[in-house]
This record gives structure tokens, sequence and C-alpha cells, in this order.
């Protein structure tokens, strides 16, 4: 990063360049802001660290949705590598869970992803990344406009119709190791005050690894319909379901010996998700904006597997003279928000100002069904022959009310505060314990944030930036209800509570070199997490409860250079160096737990599953034709409990060790339509993984792919 900066100093004086890079089928904006602006839309982003990535530039690859490189310029984002086949986002940030995104406020276009914000908040829908225009990132200041997540908030935009064409047309065709076969097809248009967009896209592969075997499809469609120059109205819908095949954790022996066996072959995971929306902007004025977004959230999360701990094999039982029964566990998710936002922009003497103000109303039930007796099969069938052991309708409602407010000082300085107040109503009702122990809980909870940003811009194209802002994360029902046999929970389990800092300084000098560099801080008070126990019988298990508080602190830091621009006169042609790096010290300060009759603390203990370091590096060459990125990615150690367990017989906690990536993604534009690209995927074939785990799809260490490629070829008219 230095380095970056010691080059530039010494170089010639170079020319301004144009902030476009053009390829025969697509624009590359090369030299943006990699941040977001202070406004967009109703939305207030200024003080606020945030980052954008543009998908379709084509330096990553998106056929199989691969995380680290699509968020590979955004500092410390701790990804899970639970398939290769990406068909779920599985990122964590600054010490929260990366188990999908379940500390994260996943948005489509405004509108929630995640299953059940409330109750279960992981993200079970992921769209390909293909049909992505933009990702807008907020960090924890995300907090008070957007929800409370610790993780902060993700928006995907989804592409629009191009307004200069009555009929678009874009397919792309993939196919690559394992039988990996993905196929992406959109079609959009503009008549009039009406235009549309839409896409199909399924993707199907056997999985590194045997017995894992996965089927994907996703729906999506966009009709808008444009009243005049103030206002629109947009009818959206998506789906998208898969069936995939688990193939079982890992015990540390068994991953030393062979990390591509296969512990299970009757373990199958199948979500469908349903999001119907309707989004209504409009100008009340020249200053005055107005915009409800209502979407309903319907669907399901199905699985049916044999759990065991995995040096148990999944053999025919003799007594039975068959296999043993496997697990039904299913989720019925019925949800309806309604978010209002009013912004307006105003002047009060000296000072200016734009104020934007919102209501939101949450409605979700849950229908809860878990530890059903299935059959003794071998393919996927949700079917029982006994009953579920635990029947549970949980339902939530919510509602919020929020604003944030930029005060202009100065043309320079400006001051942005705001508050959020949240009411949460839970009542949860049904059966447990082999359905032998009816429960009712019902829990009315309130909870008041505030927070303020600063910015200061230093110049046209740099700032300074600030902001501290107050978090929390309500107790979900996983944590009281679980679904597995390894782990058992704190009846007197608690929310927990916040805050997180940011002071950053960003920008760009003469399209040559662009940097984001900031520190943070984050206060994580009754964390939810597990703690490793000995039980009467020299047994572990896995004790899930308010473990203590922690702190996350330390540095993000962005930069690219343009190798070409530094050295040479300007050019259709460019060399990048990237690099994303992100330290990060989150440890217990406060916290014990019981072992063998004494109190241990917790204090210094790292939070589990944040790495200490992370770091990615990249080379992107960028033409009228061509786009190339050769990216290495490290990523420190990390611990799986947060008793900073090293090693456990069966695999379920203990060390994440330390790895290290080498991917490619080459993209190739030749007669105006067409491209082709070709994917290397953990080029150095190396052996690791991400996550342990004691529940899906483990229990025990689940093994990352190896060396994978793909070969695809599109069109777009």
């Amino acid at each position: 990063m230095f380095v970056f900066f010691l080059v530039y100093q010494t170089a010639v004086a170079q020319k301004h360049l144009k902030d476009t890079v053009r390829l025969d089928s697509v624009v590359v904006q090369e030299n943006r802001l990699k941040h977001l602006p202070e406004i967009i839309g109703t939305n207030i982003f200024s003080g606020k660290k945030t980052f954008t990535i543009i998908p379709s530039e084509g330096k990553a690859n998106l056929t199989n949705n691969n995380a680290r490189m699509i968020f590979s310029t955004v500092p410390g984002v701790n990804v899970w590598d639970m398939d290769g086949a990406g068909l779920q986002l599985n990122i964590g940030t600054r010490g929260t869970d990366s188990h999908r995104s379940i500390e994260t406020n996943i948005r489509q276009n405004g509108y929630n992803t995640n299953s059940d914000m409330f109750g279960y908040p992981e993200d079970h829908y992921t769209p390909p990344m293909q049909a992505v225009q933009e990702i807008q990132i907020v960090r924890g200041a995300s907090a008070l406009q957007f929800g409370s997540q610790f993780g902060g908030m993700i928006n995907l935009k989804m592409k629009e119709a191009d307004p200069n064409k009555r009929f678009g047309f874009e397919s792309e065709q993939t196919v690559g190791s394992n039988k990996f076969f993905n196929s992406y097809n959109a079609i959009s248009g503009n008549e009039g005050k009406f235009s549309y967009y839409g896409y199909y896209s399924k993707r199907t592969g056997d999985g590194w690894r045997p017995d894992a075997a996965f089927d994907y499809q996703a729906y999506y469609a966009n009709l808008k319909y444009k009243f005049n120059e103030k206002g629109s109205i947009a009818f959206q819908f998506s789906r998208m379901d898969y069936r995939q095949q688990i193939a079982g954790g890992l015990t540390d022996a068994q991953f030393a010996q062979n990390n591509r066996q296969s512990t299970r072959f009757r373990n199958f995971f199948n979500p469908e998700i349903n999001i119907p929306s309707l989004l209504f902007n409009y100008d009340l004025g020249t200053r005055t904006k107005l915009e409800v977004i209502s979407h309903a959230l319907i669907g399901q999360r199905n699985s049916v597997q044999f759990i065991a701990n995995p040096n148990v094999p999944d053999t025919v039982n003799t007594a039975l003279k068959s296999y043993n029964p496997r697990q039904v566990d299913r989720d019925y998710y019925k949800g309806f928000t309604t978010e209002a936002r009013l912004q307006h922009v105003y002047q009060l003497g000296n000072v200016g100002g734009v104020l934007t103000a919102g209501v939101r109303y949450f409605n979700e039930t849950t229908n809860r069904k878990q530890k059903g007796t299935g059959t003794t099969g071998t393919d996927f069938d949700l079917s029982l022959v006994k009953d579920y052991g635990i029947d549970l309708d949980l339902h939530t409602t919510n509602y919020a009310v929020f604003a944030e407010n930029i005060f202009r000082v100065t043309p320079a300085l400006s001051v942005t505060p705001g508050f959020r107040y949240e009411i949460i109503k839970t009542d949860m009702n049904g059966v447990i314990s082999n359905r032998t122990f009816p429960v009712h809980y019902a829990g009315d909870r309130n909870f008041p944030l505030f927070g303020t940003g600063l910015q200061y811009k230093t110049s046209a194209n740099t700032q300074l930036y600030g902001n501290i802002s107050q978090a929390y994360r309500p107790y979900i029902y996983a944590n009281v209800t679980p679904a597995d046999q390894l782990s058992v929970i704190d009846p007197n389990i608690k929310d927990s509570r916040g805050y997180s800092a940011d002071l950053g300084y960003r920008g760009r000098i003469d399209h040559i070199f662009s940097y984001d560099i900031g520190l943070f801080y984050v206060r994580y008070n009754n964390r939810v997490g597990s703690l490793t126990m000995t039980g009467a019988n020299n047994s572990t298990y896995l004790y899930v409860t308010n473990v203590g508080d922690a702190v996350a602190k330390g540095v993000e830091a962005f930069t690219e250079l343009s190798l070409f621009r530094l050295f040479n006169s300007p050019s259709s042609s460019d060399l990048k160096l990237f690099n994303s790096l992100s330290y990060d010290r989150a440890r217990y300060v406060k916290g014990t737990l019981s072992q063998s009759g004494k109190n241990v603390s917790l204090v210094g203990n790292w939070a589990e599953g944040t790495p200490q370091w992370i770091n990615r590096t990249g080379l992107s060459y960028l033409n009228k034709h061509t786009t190339a990125t050769l990216q290495y990615s490290y990523v420190g150690k990390s611990f799986s409990d947060a008793n900073n367990t090293v090693a456990n017989p069966i695999g379920s906690s203990g060390i994440v060790p330390a790895y290290h990536l080498v991917d490619l993604a080459l993209n190739y534009n030749f007669l105006q339509h067409y491209h082709v690209n070709f994917n290397l995927n953990n080029a150095l074939n190396a052996k690791y993984f991400t996550r342990r785990i004691n529940m899906y799809p483990g229990p025990g260490i689940l093994p990352a792919d190896g060396r994978t490629f793909s070969l695809g070829v599109g069109v777009k008219l």
C-alpha cells in the first residue's frame, strides 16, 4: 500500500484520462470512485464506510458466484467456501458469522431476502451474479437506515432494460469440472413508458467431492411502468430453488487422509424461496422524493439427513437389515414487509440539509418442523415414518421508524446524525422433546438506536469520513430450538447489543491511484456462540449461550494502482494492481465458562470464525477486447468456538488453519456481440477448509473445493 504511494510520488506527471474503457460488448467504468455517493434515491450514505462493485466488469468468476473474487476489493470479507457451485452467499465481516450471511442485512433492489429477519435470518436466496448490475455495501453504520445487523448491509441491484432498445437478449452457456453446467439467459426491452427485464438461470453438476451433486434454478422478472418524469411503479418477482446432495463433515484424521472423501450419501438440502415485490417511486416536488417498497417472502427450507459424528459410518444396520432412518427438518416461511421512505432537500439560512425519514412494518410466520423420523432410503425423500419431535409456530411482528439528516455545515463539511426505534413482538407455540413438552413464549422488546457520521471533502475526489452507530442482534429461533443432537441450549439466552465505529480516508489521485484506508471498532455485547463442554460420560458437546462480550478492532485498506497510466500515455489498455487488506483483532473482553467445576475466563480469547488477517491482491489487465484477473488470497487461522479449542476428535470444533489461494478469470469479447470466458479456481489445488460446524451440513470439517475450471461462451444483442 505505501509502496503504491512512493511509486506515484516518484513518477512523472500524467495527463488526465477518461473514466471508462469501452469493450465490444461492455463498458467498464474503471476509474469511478469505489465508494457510494452521498445520496442514492432516498438513501443517505454520507459519512459511512461504503463500497460499490460492478460484477459485469468481467474481472471475477460469475458463473459459480465466486465470492472471494467478486468481493476481492472489499477488505475483511470472510468467505465460507461451502461448495464450489455458489449456491449460497456465505460471508461475514468484523467478527460476524458467515453462515449464509446470517448477520448481514442482504437486500435485492432495496428489499430484504433473508428468510426471517428476526427469527431465522439466514439468507437462503442467492441470484446469479450474472444478473447483478451493482453490489452496494455499507458496513456497521447501516443499522440506522436498514436494520440492526452488526454485519452491515449488502444490496444487489439487478440489471434493468436498456432504455434505447425495444428488445435485448443476453445468453451465456458454461461447462466445467465435475460435469458443471451453467446456463444464464435474459431478455429486456423498453417501449414508451413500459420496460421489462427477466432472466432464467440453471446450474447443475456433480460437485468436487463424491455425493455432492446439485441442481439449481432461478427466475426473475421486472415489469416497470413510468407514469411521467416524476414517478414509476414496478412489479418484480424472484424465485430460487435447488436440491443439493451433502457429502458430510470430516474429522481431522479423515481430512488429512483424503480431503475429497465423502462420509454421507443420503443427505440432501432443498430451499425454495419466492419474493414478489412492488416498488413505487414519486417526486412530490423538485426537492422531495417518496419511495414505498412492499414485498413478501414465501418459501421453505427442507433437509433429510443421517446425523451422526463423521467417524460414524452411514452403513446398513444389521439389526434393522437396512440403513438407519434419517432426520427430516422443514421450515415454512411467510413474511410481508412494507418500507416507506421520504426524502427532502432544504435550506436553513446558510446551512443546507437532506432529511430521509421512514417507517417499516414486518410480519413473519415461520412453521418449524424438526427431528422427524424419515425413511431408510437413499434418495431425496421428505416423507415420515414418525412425526416431528419439534413442531413450532413462530411469529414476529416488527415496527420501526428511522431518520437521518445531512447537515451541510460548509461546502466541504457535513454532519449526519440519525436514529432508529425498533419494536419487536415475538411469540412461539408448539411442542418439543419428541412432542412431549409444550412450549409457549411471548416477548416484546424495544430497541432505540442512535448514531452520527462526519464527512470532510479534502478535494473533489478525496474525503475524510467517520461514524459511530449502535446496533443489536436479537437471539434467533435456532438458538433456542436446536435441530441436532450435538448441542445444548442455554434457556436464559439474551439479545446481543453494541455499536460500531469507523474512521477513514478515501479517494483517488489523477485516475491513477484509488484508495480507502480506515480504522474500525465494533463492540459486540452478549455475543451468542458455542462453548465446547464435557459431559458426565466424558463425551464432548457444544453449549450455545451468550458466551461474553467481544471487541473487534483493526484496519481495513484498499489500494489500486493503474500501472499503464502511471508510466504511459493514455490508451484503451490498462494494467491494474490492487490490494485489499484487513487486520481484525476480534477478542473477548468479558466472559467465563464452567469447565470441570471451575470457572475459566474467556478474556483474551479469539472471537470464533474471525481470521486476524485477510489479504487479497491481484493483477487485472484490460483492453478493448480482454479483461483478465490473476488473484492471490490469504486468510489467516481462526477458531470455531469461544473457548478456542485446538482440536476435537469429531472435528466439529478446533482451529481452522490459514490458507493461500490463487484464482484466474479471463474474458474475451469479439465480433461486437460475443464473448468467451475461462475461469480457474484454486489454481494451485490448495488443500484447505474454511469452516467447522456442529450442524447441517456437518458435523465436522467441511472441505473446500480443490482445483476446478469452467469455460463459457456468450452473446449479448
